[in-house]
């Protein structure tokens, strides 16, 4: 009787939500963040490697913060300034420029950053230099956009055309260059240098932790549910109390009935 208890709908409600939450931890929100774990990983290990590595020829499948070298020239008309963004926890704009190498492929070059004149304007800044130049920068994968906004230039822009993303697809499809995928981040002393872009923290950040903290709940949640489901079937559980409980006031419905049943059994004699 005790084990019928349990198929009561409102405790297999709860034994449904403790299942579906334990699986969410192991299968979705645990692997999640080792898998976040795992990119900081091997973020954090290509940046270690190239501070010491001498700079590459640029080349299809390059990892990201690989050092590259490149030569050929700017091409100014094709620059943008990415907006709305933040170096060091300060308002920044970023300066995008294409390069033509001297094999004749297009590469987009992040030249640094600029502090914004007034709050919001674009100040002003120097152009890159005329004719062949050597560059050494750092490969980076092309940044998205969320909203998909292509570039624009009108009142508000100071002159410049802006995007909302550093993206080499964006400017291309701007300037109707064939630009390659990705971006090299310019390194300081590279002609063209404005400010230059910070290396992130090589920190392993919080996921590992996260993921550990997942399985921990999963794990509870079952234990839990065990511990309950044990206390209640065992003799004297709540849900064995809540039974005799209904039991009880159940009898006592009976004997109001009962008694009200012979109240009308007497009247009835009475007018007998």
């Amino acid at each position: 009787m005790r084990l019928k208890s349990l198929l009561r709908p409102g405790w297999l409600a709860l034994t449904l939500v403790v299942l579906l939450f334990a699986i969410a931890c192991y299968t979705l929100l645990a692997p999640w963040q080792f898998r976040r774990h795992d990119e900081r990983k091997v973020s954090n290990d290509a940046l270690t490697s190239s501070m010491t590595a001498d700079p590459v020829a640029l080349a299809p499948g390059l990892p990201e913060w690989k050092r590259v070298r490149v030569t050929g020239e700017y091409l100014p008309a094709a620059q943008a300034v990415a907006r709305l963004r933040t170096v060091d926890g300060v308002a920044a704009f970023e300066v995008l420029t294409p390069f033509r190498t001297t094999d004749g492929t297009l590469v987009l070059i992040d030249r640094g950053f600029l502090r914004p004149a007034e709050g919001v304007h674009v100040p002003r800044f120097a152009g890159p230099p005329a004719g062949q130049v050597e560059l050494t920068g750092r490969v980076r994968p092309d940044e998205t956009d969320p909203q998909g906004r292509d570039a624009f230039s009108d009142a508000t822009t100071d002159g410049h055309r802006q995007v909302h993303a550093v993206d080499s697809r964006t400017v291309g499809r701007a300037t109707s260059l064939h630009i390659r995928p990705g971006y090299l981040q310019l390194e300081s002393g590279s002609p063209g240098v404005l400010g230059p872009m910070p290396l992130p923290q090589l920190d392993a950040g919080p996921f590992l932790s996260y993921a550990l903290q997942w399985l921990a709940f999963g794990t509870m949640a079952l234990l839990a549910w065990l511990y309950f489901t044990w206390r209640e079937i065992r003799p004297g559980g709540v849900l064995a109390e809540q039974n005799q409980t209904q039991s009880r006031r159940r009898s006592v419905a009976e004997l109001v009935a009962e008694d009200e049943a012979a109240e009308k059994e007497a009247e009835s004699h009475q007018r007998a």
